[in-house]
């Protein structure tokens, strides 16, 4: 049924492709293991605390909203959850925040209207690597 041989046209970019197949196979393999997304949001609850925490040692005000794997960060004295919360964020502080991370060999979504997203790739190592990228970032802050 398929075109050419039949009426309906399919197409994309790795549509077919053996790799992105193999990989969309092993991943849903991964992510239908017990405990899989479990794991995910406890790694980035321990994440989001520990920035929390580190921020408020540094005397920097920031917060942070998170669900599942997902994350964002705000640098707010106010718990952010509307858009005019969102939206009184201090955003030059962010960008200065995200390129000192970059620069530190964490690479956050650019802009602070964007969510951040916790893998399973993440491990230990990775999530120390970003919390002592953020010990120096939040240090290097004017």
């Amino acid at each position: 049924h398929v075109a050419p041989l039949g009426p309906v046209y399919q197409a994309g970019t790795l549509s077919g492709n053996p790799i992105a197949m193999a990989a969309g196979l092993v991943t849903l393999r991964l992510i239908s293991e017990p405990g899989f997304f479990s794991s995910l949001g406890t790694t980035t609850t321990s994440l989001m605390t520990s920035l929390q925490s580190i921020a408020d040692d540094a005397g920097i005000p920031f917060t942070t909203n998170h669900l599942g794997a997902m994350f964002g960060l705000f640098f707010s004295e106010q718990p952010v959850d509307s858009f005019d919360t969102v939206m009184a964020c201090d955003t030059s502080r962010f960008n200065q925040f995200f390129n000192l991370m970059l620069a530190h060999g964490v690479n956050l979504a650019p802009s602070p209207f964007e969510a951040g997203f916790v893998s399973a790739a993440h491990g230990p190592a990775e999530i120390d690597a970003t919390l002592n990228a953020a010990r120096a970032a939040f240090a290097g802050l004017t």
